[in-house]
């Protein structure tokens, strides 16, 4: 039996990574954050099959505990400050968490586990102001927030240990990626959800910012599988995902409130507090790589992660309706 040790797995990616790992027969460890909440949402159905270890990206003492007494064969980076509108608020916070929070686990990994594979969550939000189109695994970075700045700083020292150190160490440059268990406060899901409490009357309209930025967007259960795949190669290397198609966000309400029955026009309303202190306008992967060497293609399209969220999000809505909650 494999052991894998994963940090932000109380999150999207990390909740269905550690589905796809139970089901390959991994032992999966998590690690998460002493705080006064337990944040255990998307992992609840899993907490008797997984263990949880206390540790965090800012300490690394805490670290290189959890990897030494975990004994892990693979260990996944999930963890971060994630949010990009919030890196511009707490950017020293960001590069502490997203940018050394990488070298602290790299270097714990060292120490403590130099023979597991490393997985580095590196993002699309690195290429920022694009200097081709598409972008892929050879395409310049040039990151347009704190966020993206963290971004390629953690994927540039994950390329460095594995060069200086011989560690299997690999980033997974992943496109934007969705489910119905994504943050409130990311686009996909802001849209999602005010579609259902608008069509439940709950709500009567929708702030969004910059309508016309082109996004590739697939489903968060494909991505994880492109992540075990990475480390199940002979050589590390580094791979872009995602769906190889563009949507703006204006073409994500359309899908989301036509699929309701609703007209977005009469309900979304742009507001300037919303637009980024510098946009990011068209991302957009070349995954062959990834197709060639890892035999990884998206298996859900767009209009179907959409139609997908918005029937969840109608679904909590009317049981919290029916719970008396809402």
């Amino acid at each position: 039996m494999k052991t894998a040790l994963i940090t932000g797995i109380t999150g999207q990616d990390g909740s269905y990574l550690a589905e796809l790992l139970l089901a390959k027969g991994y032992r999966v460890v998590g690690i998460v954050r002493r705080s006064s909440t337990t944040p255990y949402e998307r992992i609840a159905h899993l907490v008797d099959k997984i263990e949880l270890l206390s540790a965090d990206l800012l300490d690394q003492t805490s670290l290189v505990d959890a990897i030494g007494d975990t004994g892990p064969d693979e260990i996944y980076n999930l963890a971060a400050q994630s949010f990009v509108a919030t890196s511009w608020t707490q950017p020293v916070l960001t590069g502490e968490f997203t940018a050394l929070g990488v070298t602290r686990l790299l270097e714990a990994a060292k120490r403590a586990a130099p023979k597991a594979k490393f997985y580095q969550a590196s993002s699309s939000e690195q290429f920022g102001q694009v200097l081709e189109t598409p972008q892929k695994e050879t395409t310049p970075f040039y990151p347009r927030s704190p966020y993206g700045v963290a971004k390629v700083y953690g994927h540039w020292i994950t390329v460095n240990y594995r060069e200086s150190f011989g560690m299997f160490a690999v980033s997974g440059i992943l496109f934007n990626h969705e489910s119905p268990r994504r943050g409130l406060e990311f686009v996909t899901r802001k849209v999602t959800d005010a579609v259902a409490r608008i069509k439940l009357g709950r709500a009567s309209e929708l702030r969004l910012g910059h309508l016309h930025s082109h996004r590739d967007w697939g489903f968060a259960g494909d991505y994880v599988d492109a992540m075990w795949r990475m480390l199940q190669q002979d050589k590390p290397d580094d791979y872009v995902i995602g769906t190889g198609e563009k949507w703006t966000v204006q073409q994500l309400c359309e899908e989301a409130f036509s699929y309701a029955d609703l007209d977005w026009r009469e309900f979304v309303k742009t507001d300037p507090k919303f637009v980024r202190p510098a946009e990011v306008e068209l991302l957009v992967a070349d995954s062959s790589k990834a197709k060639r060497v890892l035999g990884w293609e998206p298996k859900v399209r767009f209009r179907e992660l959409v139609r997908m969220m918005v029937d969840a999000d109608l679904a909590r809505h009317r049981k919290s309706a029916g719970d008396g909650n809402g």
